[in-house]
């Protein structure tokens, strides 16, 4: 119901939510450096000190869809060294395989809508281990393991707080919030509580455009209650529901310049006085006359063994009373029990208690993970007025090219700490799991970043902040098809208005793939990283040995995979508009174009007859060469693969016409469609004919080449001991299976697609295998595993497939879920073991997660493996 009365905007229930990143600091948005060093030009140490330019970051915090008021927490054991305020971790060259958080905390609930919302962060007792883990980190190689924070001894005794916090809406802009903080240690501990309200500073870069308030101010209104009054907000309030009346602090949202620069404050009050008055008892750090920008409502504690307290606050507009904490917990338990409604409506009724929670889990993540994204290119690039002026070479650092950028929306991110912004490819396949819980944001997603605030007049998509101009994977069409698909499949209608503002704005990304990066128009393409990183024997995305032009499997494969989804758009479209018959007639000429290219153009095209594989080729002067790593970039191929039906194409006259004349009169290019064995007019659209389709998938089930017991890896174990190597031009270039993190700083060291399985691909792959079940049938059965004599036909492969990936998260015989790496925590201690993180990316052999520790967009893919699992049960 909520849902439906935000999409007809008759309540505004999305208005809050934990829109608040997890790390601000060190993002190219706060860099105002010539070089471009994003890392140094704002450190962790400033975080506290330094107001943000673009936006905020707070622990397990809420706010405003734009940004404007926060609230988080602080925290302080009587021990650290820093108020906790964020979420500490390594900088990208302070980390052995680049930026990490170094913080446990977990997303465990939330509904679409944010009316009930769950966090947990741990908080050691001790001192936080700030220089131990700079120290060590910084004396490991790209060959050892990552030194984490349970490494220090933080949380041996279980000397630790958690520090639960929940949410819940007791209307649209009414927000309740719980915190209960447990001390799980063996003896009493101290701990300071401060929940926070904040503005985001709007005021001091001497702009006045939209967006840009008027200073704001947050003024003491009882003992109990502080008043917030924001020009376009109106007035909220932060009360503390029962208990003695806090010790309130006030301050502004304002650089500490004598510190950080030892010049002179813009405020007497700053923004780390928090920090001051509480680590370091400066007493005078606060403004005694109760009234600022920013204010804490302090409230120490000292719990015993086993002990818990609970605070609770009230977030929203003037209220005549406070509620009891009868009632305050009264609607706590309605909005659990209609989350716990909700989720049992979409959650498989044969799914596993195991399963349920990982789903659950995985939601929760995705959902947590969206993020206020503010981000104005050409003010970025042009300084503010009230600031020095940037450097002039800083323009010629990044994003120069990208000055129509207008960014102030609520975005789905990969990673609100390792990767606080948004990128091109995650977002799409965010939306996959999305249209379960939140089919409107889906939908609002895609299109948002096809809008021209966002795409290029060039039509490129914009790939991350790092660098706008990089190249993802095409993948947007597919996952915008998908979400049009569950919907019309759940509801009985698909939303044709959606399907036909991408599929617009998509012919312009269309076009300027294939007019740059098809460099000889022979449908041959080449893209660079494509978002693998590392999985090539050459960086892809730098000049290549010998001047030399790289034919790439993946590149071309995506092309096909991008032109076939087009087509079935278009189709889809067409059942009710004539005139898309034609533009559909377009994508399959390119399919099959590219399709052919990819199979024959100069004999075999990127297809190895000896191998049985496709691979990316090399072109110098001397020749071309096959780079003969078994990797992901073979399996793309796969991808590409549609079925056009008969009782469609009976309905399209135009459509046929054209493409009965293409297969009578283009037979060099008709051979890569297949019609249906069981004559029931059906095509299918491949790049991969059925025979080379068995040949890949030899190598893809099998246990000592890319099957690995948790999915497909993203390279062949068969380079563990036969490395593949290149001589060119004099140089030796090598690539070796590494199952875990990466050995090399290549694209930063923070990632590895040699070894690792992808969510991602994994995903692509199982839903591709359906398709070509859906036409062969019981026709095509291969043996899975790969000399284990069980045959099985495609679609129980998939399903395989996705029992091994959800088996990721799922306690084993011993009782250890392989993505927590063997931390017996997670095994046997009742505060851990039902905790589950949904990392980056996942050991090729043990699946253990690595990366970054909460990317649950693409890997709440899991979701979806969950559902496949329950159809076979």
């Amino acid at each position: 119901m909520r849902l439906e009365e935000d999409e007809r905007r008759v309540a505004n229930w999305k208005r809050w939510g934990p829109y608040l990143s997890e790390r601000q600091w060190g993002t190219v948005r706060e860099d105002y450096s010539e070089g471009g060093d994003t890392w140094r030009s704002f450190p962790h140490d400033h975080a506290r000190s330094r107001a943000y330019r673009w936006g905020e970051d707070g622990l397990l915090g809420f706010s405003d869809r734009q940004g404007r008021l926060c609230f988080g927490l602080a925290l302080w054991n009587g021990r650290d060294a820093i108020l906790k305020e964020r979420l500490f971790g390594l900088t990208n060259p302070e980390g052995n395989h680049g930026e990490d958080v170094k913080e446990l905390y977990y997303y465990l609930d939330a509904t679409p809508t944010y009316s009930y919302v769950r966090g947990l962060y741990k908080y050691p007792q001790g001192p936080y281990p700030y220089e131990r883990l700079l120290s060590e980190n910084a004396q490991r190689g790209f060959d050892a393991p990552e030194y984490e924070l349970v490494d220090t001894g933080a949380f041996d005794e279980n000397r630790y707080f958690d520090v639960g916090v929940e949410y819940a809406k007791a209307s649209d802009a009414e927000i309740l919030v719980r915190i209960t903080v447990t001390n799980r240690g063996p003896e009493a501990a101290p701990l300071d509580v401060i929940p926070s309200l904040w503005f985001r500073n709007t005021w001091s870069w001497g702009r006045t455009t939209e967006g840009y308030e008027p200073e704001p101010r947050i003024r003491l209104g009882s003992p109990r209650m502080v008043v917030a009054e924001h020009r376009t907000l109106g007035i909220v309030e932060l009360s503390v529901v029962e208990g003695a009346p806090p010790e309130w602090l006030f301050t502004n949202n304002e650089t500490n310049n004598e510190r950080l620069w030892g010049t002179p404050s813009l405020s007497r009050y700053v923004k780390d006085a928090f920090h001051d008055f509480v680590v370091d008892g400066n007493k005078d750090a606060v403004n005694p006359e109760q009234v600022g920008t920013k204010v804490g409502a302090r409230l120490h504690l000292v719990l015993a063994p086993g002990a818990s307290h609970v605070l609770r606050l009230r977030l929203g507009p003037a209220a005549s009373g406070e509620p009891s904490a009868a009632a305050f917990d009264e609607i706590f338990a309605a909005r659990i029990a209609e989350a716990d409604d909700f989720y049992e409506e979409r959650l498989p009724p044969n799914a596993t208690a195991d399963e349920r929670l990982v789903a659950r889990q995985a939601y929760a993540g995705l959902l947590w993970s969206k993020q206020c994204y503010h981000f104005v290119v050409q003010q970025w690039l042009e300084g503010d007025p009230a600031s020095p002026p940037p450097p002039p070479a800083r323009e010629l650092v990044r994003n120069r090219n990208w000055k129509h950028v207008y960014s102030r929306d609520v975005l789905s991110m990969p990673d609100k700490w390792e990767y606080p912004w948004f990128a091109a490819w995650d977002l799409a396949f965010h939306m996959i799991p999305f249209a379960d819980v939140d089919p409107d944001f889906a939908k609002q997603q895609l299109i948002l970043l096809l809008r021209e605030w966002y795409m290029h007049p060039s039509g490129q998509i914009p790939a991350y902040e790092f660098s706008f101009d990089d190249v993802n994977p095409p993948v947007h069409a597919w996952c915008a098809w998908q979400v049009y698909r569950r919907e019309k499949k759940k509801t009985g209608k698909g939303d044709r208005v959606f399907l036909a503002r991408v599929f617009h704005k998509l012919l312009l990304n269309f076009t300027w793939w294939v007019n740059r990066e098809d460099v000889d128009g022979n449908n041959l393409f080449a893209g660079g990283f494509l978002g693998l990183d590392n999985v090539g024997i050459f960086d892809r995305s730098q000049g290549l040995p010998l001047g030399g032009r790289l034919n790439q499997a993946d590149g071309t494969a995506w092309m096909a995979f991008y032109a076939v989804t087009m087509l079935a758009i278009a189709l889809e479209l067409a059942k009710e508009d004539p005139s898309y018959e034609d533009v559909a007639s377009k994508f399959f000429e390119h399919f099959v174009s590219i399709a052919s290219a990819m199979n024959t153009l100069g004999g075999a095209g990127l297809w190895n007859r000896e191998d049985g594989y496709y691979y990316d080729q090399l072109h110098t002067q001397s020749g071309v060469v096959p780079l003969r790593t078994r990797s992901v970039v073979g399996v793309i191929p796969l991808f590409a693969v549609e079925l056009l039906h008969g009782d469609v194409l009976a309905k399209l006259p135009g459509f046929r016409t054209r493409m009965t004349w293409f297969m009578e009169n283009r037979k060099d290019l008709a051979r890569h469609l297949a019609f249906d064995p069981a004559g029931e007019g059906r095509y299918l659209l491949a790049v991969a004919s059925k025979e080379r389709l068995v040949k890949v998938l030899q190598y893809l089930l099998d246990e000592t080449e890319l099957l690995a017991p948790n999915g497909i890896r993203s390279l062949s174990r068969v380079h563990r001991d036969s490395p593949y190597t290149v001589a060119v031009d004099g140089r030796d270039y090598r690539v070796d299976y590494t199952p875990g993190e990466s050995t090399s700083g290549l694209f930063g060291g923070n990632s590895n697609w040699r070894g690792p399985i992808w969510f991602p691909i994994n995903y692509l792959l199982i839903e591709s295998l359906k398709r070509y079940h859906d036409f062969f049938g019981d026709e095509v059965r291969v043996e899975c595993p790969r000399g284990s004599g069980k045959m099985m036909h495609l679609r129980e492969v998939a399903r395989e497939l996705s029992r091994r990936l959800t088996a990721l998260f799922l306690p084993g015989p011993d009782g250890a879920r392989p993505c927590h790496g063997g931390d017996p925590r997670y095994r046997d201690d009742p505060g851990f073991k039902d905790l589950v993180l949904f990392h980056e990316y996942f050991h090729g052999d043990r699946g253990a997660g690595l990366g970054a520790s909460h990317q649950t967009g693409w890997t709440a893919l899991v979701v979806r493996c969950i559902d496949e699992l329950s159809k076979g049960r």
